[in-house]
């Protein structure tokens, strides 16, 4: 029987306009394609977010690829070179809203185990999907709900590839192997809106804020180790004023995030932005919001099946990474399963004429089919 052509398989998940947290029946598609192979399914609907946990085989250990069907919105449409819901293939490239982020990635991972479960329908172990429509949006009821389900029954997930778009300029020349926290904060500063001629009378908060903003963003956190990066803080959002060149205003809203490593916990970074805030006599509120603590893999059966797979397949030896923002793989880090994302480049990713090299997704099929038999074989 001849291998299944994922390109077949994206195109028409592609042509779904799942934007978060729409699934827009992407993962109906998948079931079809992975129930006549003897997958149990089930679906794990909370709020407006579907999700899906297919498993095939019922001993451990549990090899799990995860990924979304949501995508993040197209923009403005006449700024695309085609329709970002009609997959166009131009020049060996695919184009589309999810072509790079994921829905490529899902294609890989499902034609990937069509044709291993035919060559080996008993299998070592178990192979399983969990399959989101909240990746892109609040992450809230999607994996991570489903990770407490799977957790209240003690079903146990061993080794997790993680189909995000991970590779930097060809695919497979990167592996990450774990992310580093993310902590954000909305901050108000108050002061007391008054006549720009008359400052006695008013407490500019913009003024106030300066001098803890300045250190705030010129602080060294932390050098980073072995494998992440030294913490960052951004200011992502800042709005003060109300327009008129004449008043001085009376609150400033801001938006931070704090992208951390192991070297830090969350309520250390809370106690120093804190602190610093007071020093300067800032008068503030803020409420903090942690998407994820950082989560690190070392290196193990999963990732030199990963990394043997790539160098097989495209010949490169991947790097293995923690760089780059958040994924879903921190709520199943926790578990204590290991980690890897691999996926497609990341280039086009969120942007117009989101695209992928055709070639690119039948390759990580077979990459995504090569860690499948150096663990369950």
């Amino acid at each position: 029987m001849p291998h299944p052509d994922p390109l077949e398989l994206s195109r028409a998940l592609i042509a779904l306009a799942s934007v978060s947290p729409h699934d827009q029946g992407c993962q109906n598609l998948l079931i079809e394609r992975l129930k006549p192979l003897g997958f149990t399914i089930e679906r794990l609907r909370f709020g407006e977010v579907d999700n899906l946990w297919a498993r095939h085989g019922d001993q451990g250990p549990v090899l799990c690829f995860a990924g979304h069907t949501d995508v993040v919105p197209p923009g403005p449409a006449e700024e695309w070179s085609s329709d970002p819901f009609t997959p166009t293939v131009r020049d060996g490239v695919l184009y589309g809203r999810g072509a790079a982020d994921m829905k490529t990635g899902l294609a890989a991972m499902v034609t990937a185990c069509e044709t291993f479960v035919r060559a080996h329908p008993q299998h070592s172990g178990s192979i399983a999907l969990l399959i989101t429509s909240d990746e892109e949006g609040p992450s809230v009821d999607g994996t991570r709900r489903v990770v407490e389900v799977l957790e209240s029954r003690a079903e146990k997930i061993d080794w997790c590839v993680v189909g995000e778009p991970s590779s930097e300029h060809a695919l497979g020349d990167t592996i990450k192997i774990g992310r580093r926290g993310s902590l954000s904060g909305r901050l108000t500063v108050h002061g007391v809106q008054g006549h720009v001629a008359y400052p006695q009378f008013a407490e500019n908060p913009v003024h106030t804020l300066a001098p803890a903003l300045a250190e705030l963003t010129s602080r060294i956190w932390d050098q980073g180790n072995k494998y992440f990066q030294p913490t960052t803080f951004q200011i992502s959002n800042l709005n003060a004023g109300t327009g008129a060149p004449n008043v001085i205003p009376g609150d400033l809203k801001a938006r931070f995030n704090l992208r951390f490593s192991t070297e830090q916990t969350v309520e250390g970074l809370k106690t120093i932005v804190e602190e610093i805030l007071t020093r300067h006599h800032v008068k503030y509120s803020l409420e903090w919001f942690l998407s994820g603590n950082p989560f690190y893999t070392p290196p193990g059966a999963l990732s030199d099946a990963a990394t043997e797979s790539v160098r097989e397949i495209t010949g490169l030896t991947p790097t293995l990474s923690t760089g780059g923002g958040t994924s879903d793989g921190r709520f199943i880090a926790p578990t204590g399963a290991q980690i890897v994302e691999l996926g497609v480049v990341n280039a086009s990713i969120h942007k117009v004429n989101e695209n992928v090299n055709v070639a690119d997704i039948r390759s990580l099929a077979n990459i995504y089919h090569g860690i499948l038999t150096r663990l369950l074989t």
